[in-house]
This record gives C-alpha cells, structure tokens and sequence, in this order.
C-alpha cells in the first residue's frame, strides 16, 4: 500500500481540526496555515469529509468546520477511505485478476492479507487516540481562535490626491492653457 498525500493531509487536518474543535468552528485558513497545506486541496479534502458525515460546516462570520461525530467514533480508516484513498496492496486492486485473463498471481493471498490486517489496524486508531498522542507529546492548543479582522476599521493608506484632469474636457482645456 501507498499512502498518498491525499490520506496523509486528511488524516493531518482532521487531528488539527479535533484540538481545536472545543472553540468552535475552525477555518480551513487556519488549518492551512498551521500545518502547511495549500487551502484548495484542503477545501477538495473536506468536501468529501462533509460528504462523509465526518465534519460539519457553519457559514458566514466565525464559521468553519466542526467534527461530524465524536472524535473516538472516527477511526483513521474512516478518513482515508472518505477522501478516496484506496487501502489495497495486490497489483489487480483485489480484482483477482493480476495476470489479466491468466486469473490471480502467486502472492495475491499475501497481499490480500496485508490488506485486511491494514484495514484492521487503521480501523483500530480512533482520531481521539491520535489527539491523546499529540496533547502527550505537548502541543499547544490555544485557548480561543485568533480572530483577525479581514477588514480594517480604518483605511491603511492615505488616498494619493492626483493633480490630473477627470474627464476629457477638462484634459482639453488643459492642452489649451499650455498651448497658449
């Protein structure tokens, strides 16, 4: 199996999104900038996790994301399977058909049981667990969300005053005056 960076990100921002989940909605933004992740994929990533049932949206000001379901009711299996990332190993994608029309190689038993047991295994870790594992390990979580302005309450630059004519009759008088 290889993970992708698909699986890899969600898995990612949904720990980021649980630590934070206590203060409400989390932006994609925030997430983004956090954990160094481009806002787009991340907007592809939680579409299909919201699809899922996985996080909730809130819209408008002091909106974002919020979980779907509690944290230890969402298993890391759960997150990869939601954005589409296959768990499989065999070469014929479990079709049985690694030879083509020659029927199934002589590892695919192998593979098929490497995959049960990956399954088993991501099926077994709980977002909750992995969140334990980052609070254990000290990360800090802030205590309410940064809530810059995207709008300044006053204008950052003065405006740049122009000692131009606005309109073209005004331009034409000002060609008369230095002509003459």
């Amino acid at each position: 199996m290889r993970l992708t960076t698909k699986g890899r990100f969600a898995v990612t921002a949904m720990i980021d999104l649980a630590l934070r989940q206590n203060t409400g909605p989390v932006t994609l933004a925030a997430i983004s900038q956090r954990q160094q992740i481009s806002l787009s994929y991340l907007e592809q990533l939680f579409g299909k996790l919201r699809r899922h049932d996985l996080v909730e949206s809130t819209r408008g000001p002091g909106g974002g994301y919020t979980l779907g379901r509690k944290a230890q009711d969402i298993t890391v299996a759960d997150i990869i399977v939601s954005v589409d990332e296959p768990i499989d190993a065999t070469h014929c994608g479990g079709k049985e058909n690694c030879l083509g029309e020659g029927g199934r190689c002589m590892t695919h038993e192998l593979w098929s049981s490497l995959n049960q047991k990956m399954v088993e295994f991501l099926d077994s870790v709980t977002l909750q667990k992995l969140v334990q594992d980052q609070l254990e390990k000290g990360v800090q979580v802030e205590d309410k969300p940064n809530m810059k302005r995207a709008i300044s309450p006053a204008p950052a630059l003065k405006p740049i005053r122009v000692n131009a004519p606005n309109s073209v009759f005004a331009l034409g008088n000002a060609f008369a005056k230095n002509l003459s």
